[in-house]
Parts: C-alpha cells; sequence; structure tokens
C-alpha cells in the first residue's frame, strides 16, 4: 500500500483491475454513468475465468426473462435466497443483488448492440423445490458470435485449455440435447446441425464463439464501441491510500511501475485464490486444498491480498465454487457435471459405498466430499452406460485414451471384483452397493439419497427412462473413473456491502476501493443458486459499484 503521492503517470474516473465479466461490466458501466474508466488485466489474455466458463447468468426478472413472459415477482426471489443462502450473507447485499441485478443487464442491453441472450429452458434452479425456486428455471446464455468480429483483439482472447473439435460451436442447451444423441431423436438432430456448422465454418471461415467465450466476446466488443482502453499483462501491484481513501494504484506496464489515480474509485474484479498453493493451505478444508481448480491460470488471489493490505475485512475464505473434477493426462481440469446424471453408474468412496446424491449440484456434491473425506471417489458405470453417453468429452462407444490408463484416471475390469481390486476398494462392498442401486433403479426411487427427486436432476439425465437418473449397472467390462474435489474458483474475498464498497473488518468503508466477482466474498454464501449465480452477482455488483462510484465527488487535484 502506497500512501501520500504526489504525481499521477495516468488519470482517469473508475480503475477497473480483471477482465471478467465483473470487471468489463463494471468499466461499461462507468462509462454510462459519464465517467471515464481503464480497465487493466495482468494477464496477456482477457476473458478471466468468465472466457472459461459456461457462460449462464443467473439474475431473476431480467429483461431476456420478462419478453418471453417468465418474469418475476421478487418477494418469490427473495424467498428462494432466504432458503438457500440461509443468514449467511447480509440482507442488504441479497436485496441489491434482486432489486438491481435486472438494471444492470438493461444497462448492458440499452447501450450496446452485441447484447443477445437466450433463455435456458428447463435448467432448473439448483434448489427448484425450496421456496420461489423454479423447476424450470431462470439462467439465460449468450448467444454465440463470430470472434472475428474483435479484430487484432481477438489473439488476445483467454481460450479454453481443450478447444472444441474442428471449430464445433453450440450453447449450453444444444450441448445438453448432443449429449444424448444416442438416445434421443432431438439428440441427433443436434448432432447433424452440429456437423453443418463444422463444414460451414470452412466454407464461411468464421470463428465462432459461444458460451463463456461469447459473452466474453460481447462485453469486449461493448468496450471498443464505448472507447473503454484495455491494458493487458498490466497487474495492480499496490492501491494508493491519501487521507484513508484509495485515490488510485500502482499498475506495472511495459517494465513501469504507473501511478494511476482513480478520481472515482478503483474495482477490484481479479478472481480468486483458485492456484495459490499458500492461500489454498491456509484457507481451503484440508481434503480441498490439492489445485484442481478450472479457474484462469492467472486467478492467484493478488487483488485479495492487495485489497487486504489496504486493510479489507475477508470472509468466506474456506469455501469454494466447488466442482467434481479429473485431472487429465496433459495436466488441464475436467469438470463433471453431465457426468453424475447418467442411469447406470454410482460414485463410490474407499469403502466402495454411496455417500451422496450423485446428481445433486456440484457445490452440494464436493460439500459431502469434503465433510466426509471422500477424496477421492470413483464413479464406476458398465459397458452399457459407456456405450450410451458421453464422459469428460469422450463420445460414447469411444475408447478412452491409453494415457486416461496408464495414469490411473480409468480402470478397467472385466468383473465387479476385478475391477474393486485395481481400485483398492472392498469387493463385498462394492457388489453390495451395486445391488443395492440395481434395487432402486427397479422400482424408480433412489431411498438412501433421492438421486432423480429433483428436476435439477433430471436437466442432464436420460430422458428415455421413466427416472432419468436411474437405471441398472449391468454387464461389463466395467470402468472406474478416479474424481476429485475439484473447483471453478474460489467463493471467499473481499466483504463488501450493497453498493460493492469493501470494508474493514468493523464494518467501516474503505473509501474508493469496491470489489465483485470471486474476488469479493460471495453473495451466494455457501450456496449455489442456479447455473450463472457466479457471473450474474459478478454482473451485478460491478454495475452497482461503478454507479456508486459515479456518485462520489472526485477529490480535489
Amino acid at each position: 500500500m502506497t500512501s501520500g503521492v504526489q504525481s499521477w503517470d495516468h488519470e482517469v474516473d473508475v480503475l477497473v483491475a480483471g477482465s471478467g465479466a465483473g470487471g468489463m461490466t463494471g468499466a461499461i458501466a462507468a462509462r454510462d454513468a459519464g465517467l471515464s474508466a481503464l480497465l487493466v488485466e495482468k494477464a496477456a489474455f482477457f476473458g478471466g475465468s468468465t472466457a472459461l466458463s459456461g457462460g449462464g447468468i443467473w439474475i431473476p426478472d431480467n429483461p431476456v426473462l420478462r419478453a418471453i413472459g417468465r418474469g418475476d415477482d421478487r418477494d418469490d426471489v427473495r424467498r428462494y435466497l432466504k432458503a438457500v443462502v440461509g443468514d449467511r450473507v447480509p440482507q442488504a447485499r441479497l436485496d441489491a443483488y434482486v432489486e438491481h441485478g435486472p438494471a444492470a443487464m438493461e444497462m448492458l442491453h440499452r447501450v450496446s448492440r452485441h447484447m443477445d441472450f437466450t433463455w435456458c429452458p428447463d435448467y432448473s434452479d439448483y434448489h427448484p423445490e425450496a421456496p420461489g425456486g423454479r423447476p424450470r428455471g431462470r439462467t439465460i446464455e449468450p448467444r454465440p458470435i463470430d470472434a472475428k468480429l474483435l479484430g487484432e483483439d481477438e489473439k488476445h482472447l483467454l481460450k479454453a485449455s481443450l478447444p472444441a473439435p474442428l471449430g464445433l460451436w453450440f450453447t449450453g442447451s444444444e450441448g445438453r440435447r448432443l449429449m444424448m444423441f444416442m438416445r434421443t431423436w432431438s439428440g441427433r438432430w443436434t448432432l447433424r446441425i452440429a456437423a453443418w456448422r463444422v463444414v460451414s465454418n470452412l466454407f464461411l471461415r468464421r470463428h465462432m464463439k459461444a458460451l463463456g467465450a461469447a459473452l466474453t466476446v460481447r462485453l469486449r466488443l461493448t468496450m471498443k464501441d464505448l472507447g473503454i482502453p484495455l491494458w493487458l499483462s498490466s497487474p495492480v501491484t499496490e492501491l494508493i491510500v491519501e487521507d484513508g481513501r484509495v485515490t488510485g494504484a500502482v499498475v506495472e506496464r511495459d517494465g513501469r511501475a504507473l501511478r494511476v489515480r482513480a478520481r472515482h474509485g478503483v474495482l477490484i474484479a481479479t478472481g480468486g485464490f483458485d492456484h495459490d498453493p499458500e492461500l489454498r493451505k491456509e484457507h481451503l478444508p484440508a481434503p480441498g486444498q490439492d489445485d484442481y481448480s478450472a479457474g484462469a491460470a492467472a486467478n492467484v488471489g493478488d487483488g485479495i491480498r492487495i485489497g487486504q493490505r489496504a486493510g479489507a475485512d475477508v470472509d468466506l475464505m474456506d469455501d469454494a465454487w466447488w466442482m467434481p473434477s479429473v485431472r487429465l493426462p496433459d495436466g488441464s481440469i475436467f469438470p463433471l457435471v453431465s457426468e453424475r446424471c447418467i442411469p447406470r453408474m454410482i460414485i463410490v468412496n474407499r469403502h466402495g459405498e454411496r455417500f451422496t446424491n450423485e446428481a445433486a449440484p456440484y457445490v452440494n456434491f464436493v460439500h459431502a466430499q469434503l465433510e466426509g473425506g471422500h477424496v477421492p471417489a470413483y464413479e464406476i458405470f458398465d459397458a452399457t452406460a459407456r456405450s450410451r453417453y458421453q464422459f469428460a468429452g469422450i463420445m460414447p462407444g469411444q475408447p478412452f485414451p491409453k494415457d486416461w490408463y496408464r495414469t490411473g484416471l480409468v480402470t478397467r475390469a472385466a468383473t465387479l471384483t476385478e475391477l474393486a481390486g485395481r481400485i483398492g476398494v472392498p469387493a463385498d462392498a462394492l457388489r453390495a452397493t451395486v445391488e443395492r442401486f440395481n434395487g432402486f433403479a427397479r422400482n424408480g426411487r433412489d431411498e438412501d439419497f433421492g438421486r432423480g427427486d429433483s428436476r435439477y436432476d433430471h436437466y442432464y439425465g436420460d430422458p428415455t427412462l421413466p427416472n432419468p437418473n436411474l437405471d441398472e449397472i449391468g454387464r461389463g467390462p466395467y470402468y472406474a473413473v478416479r474424481i476429485e474435489a475439484g473447483d471453478l474458483g474460489t467463493k471467499g474475498g473481499l466483504v463488501s456491502d450493497e453498493h460493492g464498497r469493501v470494508l474493514r473488518a468493523d464494518g467501516t468503508v474503505i473509501e474508493g476501493l469496491y470489489a465483485t466477482g470471486n474476488a469479493s466474498a460471495s453473495v451466494m454464501g455457501n450456496e449455489y443458486a442456479g447455473a450463472g449465480a457466479t457471473i450474474g452477482p459478478a454482473i451485478a455488483f460491478g454495475y452497482l459499484a461503478a454507479r456508486h462510484a459515479a456518485t462520489r465527488p472526485a477529490p480535489a487535484a
């Protein structure tokens, strides 16, 4: 932390650190409020974890939903969040999210010709049975867009470590149908569409992006239209504080330490501490300390540390946006979503026993993993499941790569007894677990953990079955996949209020400092309301921070 600075290398109204959805929305909202904005990004690529994500946005009653008659009574939304989040988050922050999240989306649509979203039908809220929950869901996602519109900026867009083959692109809703191409006509039709897109890309020379990449492209195009500069490879290293107020920051750029004045405020949107081993060891529960995070590589908690040096309080540092995951032989992390909903499989611990509903929302699944010490766990399935359903990007019937077996990620055996021996679990217990599960499958209800009782469970299940998540595990060969306690990013960060203002431990405001996204303590507390409940709040509080900054008088020169 630097204080008493007398000169500046650059001046702007609002300085934003971090180029994910929260940071870019904050910069756009500042410009819309009549302020100048500068966005700086530590990495050489922009987009952060948003660019790697599914791109879903959970902001109830947003203009996209209202336009199709799926608006919300906001009291219903409050009841739902109260039931899901409880008292873990101040009510004022939850109220601000419910009331102003839709305004943030309205602002983006108003100022930009690039905002285009669609509802994700039937992607249920994660707890649809709770008061105010919606079984058909509130999530929206961006429509695909050609990244060539970015021009020279396209080469700086952060790309996933596992790019789609041959430029294949699809929305999240289409991806869900595509996963069932061996089971449903809609899946087979979607496969034909996907094949046509691959061919058309070659002829039309398009660089189509979907999911989180599409959202990132749309936000960056909006910034370009509004003339908002983006500095890449330019980390914020210190905040500048004068008379107890944050007035700017030190930004490293081209080998120089530049003092950047921020007349109305600094917004920290730098992500969590996903890939920082020290912070993970210090704060996360022991079974979740190893780095199996799918968050952006640049997320090492520097924004959180910078805020703490300025006196900020932190919260929720012991939690994450958990996601059961596998580490592929090339070192990349593959999050398991649909894989846990397929019918002919179970997930067991080292004792060969199930320990939770396999199809539960991913945060809840890993919470159960961590609380019981079930790390690693093993997903067990039969030959029919392998022939019907994709797994970690491997298509139905396609052999698992040999190095997946060599590294121990996948184990295969002719019998359950042999499989148990190879993965080190008691054979009698594993056989008994399979037999008990098969009884539930025959009867149509999981009496132990209620798998398939929730509409959420069904979304990635097999719609051709009476219970989309239950079917008997039958003939071999049998497979076991080692599952780790992974995450999409950490939940803990700087404590902030309903305006996005960062707070000290005594509850007082650090004037001129704001936070959003995973650099801030999550408004979702220890829970997850629905798909996009990371990006939705990041957008909402980026907007709120910029709007509040616009109301503050700039300090005298």
